[in-house]
Order: C-alpha cells, then sequence, then structure tokens
C-alpha cells in the first residue's frame, strides 16, 4: 500500500505546486513585466516488478517562463523607436508653433513692417509715416530678439530634460548590474530565477524608453549593455554611469558622459534612439532655427543699412544706420568659442550676409594656416579672395595663433538676438536718391532719361554734390558727359561713376543732335526713390546664394523657408509617431500572446489542478482504507 500512498502523495504535491503557480500568475497578472509561468510534470522512474514496470508517481521537474526572447527584442526595440519619436515630436511641435503663429512668428511682423515702408513711401516727406516705419522696424527687432530668447529657452529645457533622462538611465543600469548579480548566482543553483529574469528584462524595457541599447546575452544568465556605437553601459554587474557636463565651446549647451570609473568619454554624438535620442535629434533642428532666425536678422539689418547708406535723408545728408552694426567689435568677438586648450583668439566679420548659410564652423589652425570645416556637411570651405579671405559671406581675424589651436565659428547663432534700432529721428531716414536727371525744356527729340540706383554704393554726400552737376548731350556721333564722350549701350544705358557714387542713366525715345539732360544733386524732399529701393528688398533675391545656388532667395522666402522646413518635419514627426506607435502596440500584442496571464485560461486551470489534487487526495484515502481493512484482516 505504500506504493499506491507514494503516488498519490506525488499527486498532491504536483497539483499544490500546480496550483500555487497558477495562483501565482494570477497575483501578478498587472504586474509590468511578469512572464506567465508554467510548471513542468514528469513521471518518476518505475519499479521493476515480475509483471513488469510499475510507475511510482510524478514530480515536477521545472518551473518555465512561458518566453520568446525575439518577441521580448521586438517590444524593447520598438519602445525605443517610439519615446525618440514621441520625444523628438513633443519638442518640434513647440518649435512649429513658436515660428509660424500668428502671435509669436516673425512673419506678421514683417508684413507690419514692410507696410509701414509702403505708407511712408506713398508720402516720404511725411514726419508721421517715417516714425511709423520707426516704430514698426523696432517692433520687428523686438519680435527677432524674443524668438531668440524663447529659443534659447529651449536649448536650457533641453539641457535640463537630458540630465533627468541620463540619471534615469544611471538608475537603471545600476539596477540591471544587480539583478545580474543575483541572476549569475541563482542560476549556479541549476533552475532559472524566473521572478529576476521578469524583473530584468522590464528593467531594460524601461531603459530602452530613455536610450537605446544592445542586449548581448552571457553563459551565466547574465546580460552585458551597451549604447551608441559599441560603449559598455554594463558588464555583469559592472554599471557604468551617464552623466551631463557643460560643453566645452557652450556652457550652455551640455555634453552626455559615460563614465566608468576614473574615466569619462563624450559620448553626445553616438547616442540614438530613446528619450535622450529623440531630444538630441530636437536640439539639431533648434540649432538649424537658430541660425536660420539669426541669418534672417544679419541679412535683414545689413541690406536696410546699405542702402540706406546710398540715399539722402530729410535734410539733405547721406543716410545713416536703421539697425545696429553687425560687426561691432563685441559680435565680432562673440562669434567664435576656443575649444580645449587654444591659445589664440578668432574675431567674425559678417561681410557678405547674401553668402551667409546656416551651418557653424570648425576652424583648426597649422603651420601657419586657417581650415575652415562646415559642421553641418563636414565639408571644407575654401577662402575666396585675399584681405581678408571669405568663407560663406565671413571672414577671419586671427591673434596669437599657436598649432592645433581650435575653434567653434558660429555666424550667424546670436543674430536675432543682438539686432536693435538705432535711428530716433525719423528725419535721417534717407528715402531719397542723392542724385536726379532732368531733360531740357528746349530739347527737340522725343528722349527721356531715367536714373537707375544700384546697391552696394559708397556715397560721399559732399564730394558728390560739389562734381553735380554734370550735363549728357547728344551729339552727331554719339553722346557726350562734361564734355568726354561717354558709351552707350544696346539697350540705351550709360554706366556713370561720379565721385565714387555708380548709377546708370537710361535712355528712351530717340534724343535729337543738340539735346541735353543735367544730372543734379537732388533736393528733393518728396522724393521716393531710395526707398522704393527699400522696399524691393522684400522680393529681390538677397540671401543664399552660394557657387551652386547663384539666385538665391528673398527675405521673405528665407523666413519661408524655415517655416516650411519646421512645418515638414513636424508633419513627418506626427507620421512617425503614429507608425512607430502601432508598431510598439503590435510588439506588445505578440509578446502578450505568449508571454502574458489569461485569466480565462488560469481561471480553467484552477478547476483542473483542484480537481487534481481532490483526486490525488482520493488516492490517498483509498490507500490507506487499503491499509486499514489489510491490517483488520490479521487481527
Amino acid at each position: 500500500m505504500a506504493d499506491l500512498f507514494n503516488i498519490g502523495l506525488s499527486g498532491l504535491k504536483s497539483s499544490q505546486t500546480n496550483l500555487s503557480i497558477t495562483g501565482q500568475n494570477i497575483s501578478n497578472i498587472n504586474t509590468p513585466g511578469y512572464t506567465r509561468q508554467s510548471a513542468v510534470q514528469a513521471a518518476r522512474d518505475p519499479s521493476f516488478t515480475g509483471a513488469g514496470y510499475i510507475g511510482n508517481g510524478t514530480s515536477i521537474v521545472d518551473v518555465q517562463r512561458i518566453h520568446n526572447q525575439f518577441l521580448t527584442n521586438q517590444v524593447r526595440t520598438s519602445t525605443s523607436m517610439n519615446a525618440e519619436v514621441m520625444a523628438f515630436q513633443t519638442q518640434i511641435e513647440e518649435l512649429n508653433g513658436l515660428l509660424a503663429g500668428s502671435a509669436t512668428g516673425i512673419n506678421p511682423a514683417m508684413q507690419s513692417y514692410f507696410g509701414a515702408l509702403q505708407t511712408a513711401i506713398e508720402d516720404p516727406a511725411s514726419v508721421p509715416a517715417r516714425q511709423l516705419f520707426l516704430a514698426e522696424a523696432e517692433g520687428l527687432a523686438g519680435k527677432f530678439n524674443t524668438v531668440h530668447q524663447r529659443l534659447t529657452a529651449q536649448n536650457e529645457f533641453i539641457g535640463q530634460q537630458m540630465g533627468t533622462v541620463t540619471d534615469q538611465v544611471s538608475r537603471l543600469a545600476s539596477n540591471i548590474a544587480s539583478y545580474n548579480n543575483s541572476i549569475a548566482k541563482a542560476s549556479a543553483q541549476g533552475a532559472q530565477p524566473n521572478d529576476l529574469l521578469d524583473a530584468r528584462d522590464e528593467a531594460i524595457r524601461q531603459l530602452s524608453e530613455y536610450i537605446g541599447v544592445t542586449v548581448v546575452p552571457q553563459d551565466d544568465n547574465t546580460v552585458n549593455l551597451f549604447v551608441g556605437t559599441g560603449q559598455p553601459l554594463v558588464v555583469g554587474n559592472d554599471a557604468s554611469a551617464l552623466t551631463i557636463e557643460p560643453g566645452r565651446t557652450d556652457p550652455n549647451r551640455v555634453e552626455i558622459h559615460l563614465k566608468s570609473g576614473s574615466t569619462s568619454q563624450n559620448i553626445t554624438g553616438l547616442v540614438s534612439g530613446g528619450e535622450l535620442g529623440g531630444i538630441l535629434r530636437y536640439r539639431g533642428e533648434l540649432d538649424n532655427a537658430m541660425n536660420s532666425v539669426g541669418r534672417l536678422a544679419l541679412s535683414m539689418a545689413s541690406e536696410f543699412n546699405q542702402q540706406l547708406a546710398q540715399g539722402l535723408n530729410l535734410n539733405g545728408e547721406a543716410g545713416s544706420n536703421l539697425f545696429a552694426d553687425i560687426n561691432s567689435d563685441q559680435l565680432k568677438t562673440d562669434r567664435s568659442v576656443a575649444i580645449g586648450d587654444s591659445q589664440g583668439s578668432l574675431r567674425v566679420s559678417i561681410d557678405d550676409t547674401s553668402r551667409l548659410t546656416t551651418s557653424d564652423y570648425e576652424v583648426r589652425y597649422d603651420e601657419g594656416k586657417l581650415t575652415v570645416r562646415r559642421v553641418s556637411d563636414g565639408k571644407l570651405v575654401e577662402p575666396v579672395g585675399t584681405n581678408p579671405a571669405q568663407y560663406d559671406g565671413f571672414s577671419l581675424e586671427d591673434s596669437g595663433l599657436q598649432n592645433g589651436d581650435r575653434f567653434l565659428v558660429m555666424p550667424t547663432r546670436s543674430g536675432a538676438n543682438t539686432i536693435g534700432v538705432q535711428m530716433k529721428n525719423p528725419q535721417e531716414l534717407a528715402f531719397a536718391a542723392p542724385v536726379s536727371v532732368q531733360k531740357d525744356l528746349n530739347n527737340r527729340g522725343t528722349g527721356s532719361a531715367e536714373l537707375i540706383l544700384e546697391r552696394g554704393q559708397s556715397l560721399d554726400a559732399t564730394a558728390l554734390k560739389g562734381a553735380l552737376p554734370l550735363t549728357l548731350e547728344r551729339t552727331s556721333t554719339g553722346y557726350t558727359l562734361g564734355g568726354e564722350a561717354v558709351t552707350v549701350s544696346d539697350t540705351g544705358e550709360i554706366a556713370l561713376t561720379v565721385s565714387g557714387y555708380g548709377f546708370t542713366l537710361k535712355l528712351a525715345g530717340q534724343p535729337a543732335e543738340g539735346d541735353t539732360f543735367e544730372i543734379s544733386f537732388n533736393t528733393g524732399t518728396s522724393d521716393n526713390r531710395n526707398a522704393l529701393q527699400l522696399s524691393n528688398l522684400q522680393t529681390d533675391a538677397v540671401m543664399g546664394k552660394s557657387d551652386t545656388n547663384k539666385k538665391g532667395f528673398s527675405l521673405a522666402d528665407g523666413y519661408g523657408t524655415l517655416i516650411q522646413h519646421v512645418g515638414t518635419q513636424t508633419a513627418q514627426a506626427r507620421a512617425e509617431s503614429e507608425a512607430s506607435g502601432a508598431v510598439l502596440k503590435q510588439a506588445t500584442n505578440n509578446r502578450d500572446s505568449v508571454s502574458a496571464v489569461n485569466l480565462d485560461e488560469e481561471a480553467a486551470n484552477l478547476m483542473k489542478f483542484e480537481q487534481y489534487y481532490n483526486a490525488s487526495a482520493q488516492v490517498i484515502q483509498i490507500a490507506r482504507s487499503i491499509f486499514d481493512t489489510l491490517i483488520s484482516s490479521i487481527r
């Protein structure tokens, strides 16, 4: 009867274990990362009798995790991808709202600015109209300043976010290393520590929300984790830490360092995936936005200042700057930052805003030569001209450089922050052209003459006034100006330079021999020709020119291109977010279909194992009854 009793007892113990496992599954149905468990049951070795082998019951040989590593890896990868996209989308949505918003963007202020200029063009002698234009100029400059400040605040907030995320990464890495230690010890006993494995997998999944990781299983049941391009985060029971450090070139622009013991490695450019990857991806867009807005501000200030310098104000004087000088000593110094232990200094002067890009530059000094490389595409920039040589619209003034000195040059980064209106008196606005042309009333022909102003001229009002008037006369052989023969193009244009001021005289009709045209210094206060030139800056191509793009684009298009780019990135982020969310949901469903606890299934198991338990108890009861009968029969 002992065999029957032991068989029943083994069934009782096995059913009890199955009930415990089922209860464990049910109680952990809401535990993140829990993988349902199942007992592996096997028959005990039988005993040989004369009639053959008779069984000795059953036993539990293992408790398995119902787990598929491939599906777990898919969930982790999808989690990392979705977290990166979500982090990027959150930030880019805010940037898009800032730049394209009717209350926060620059475009409405630009429209008001050029609208006020148009009002002044219609009545250039009106002081109130001029005052309105000055007020709108101050409003536009203030809007540039505000946008830059908002972008700077976003950059600072990103630094804070990176600090929070790296703290979480370090905490989870430490936890995973601790799990590795416990799992290695438990696995040495010959069985899988299922709950510890679940906890570690969940910790790795949580880690992938913050940063992309590569998981490499080891023979002792531990895992090693790597970030970036193979930098070790967890090796066995040793964990490295992620920290943020002030940037080498910009203390407000933090960098990510991987610290292990006494060593520290900058991995900012290597990190991808997770929230941290999304933040870094957005920071690149933020840099481009700051540089784009800065370039627009620099172009606006430079082009308007140059054009105003070619006109006359209400007092008959040469025009002065509307906006603050873009090449003050302080600004030239602030546009470069020394890298590392560089000993010298580098000043950056903006020479041609039409050729400025939105990139930063890395400049290196070796053997008496400067090497300039664009950060955006990594390409070397060849110098143009000499004394000074230009690189993409800017030039460099060096002092005390030593071999190996390196600098980060940011020509446009602070352009929107430093733009400001320096003109206070509306009468100083140089809306009039400095020269005028009139035909003689006694001319016999049908000829007429028009002055075409050219940009980029140097105006010395006193010298020009002293050199005028000059008379253009039609002779039998051609034209003379002040008695000297001049050349007329096939289109009727005469290129003239008087006291260093260049302009074009365009003839139309048929002047008769002896007809004259007088070119005089302009004294008309109602003249608006230079103001018209200012108005043309809204649509003329004055930005974005290069060797591969000779045409360039206008001030309005410059900002429109930025808005379009950010809008496209925002729309793409929304689509990526939706797609990655669907992929993550599918991966999670696939994992859960294999590993998650199913209440209906567990309820059925409870009933099954309860019946199993009762039946095993009945076997024991029968064995006892038979034993009692046997004892009674021999008394």
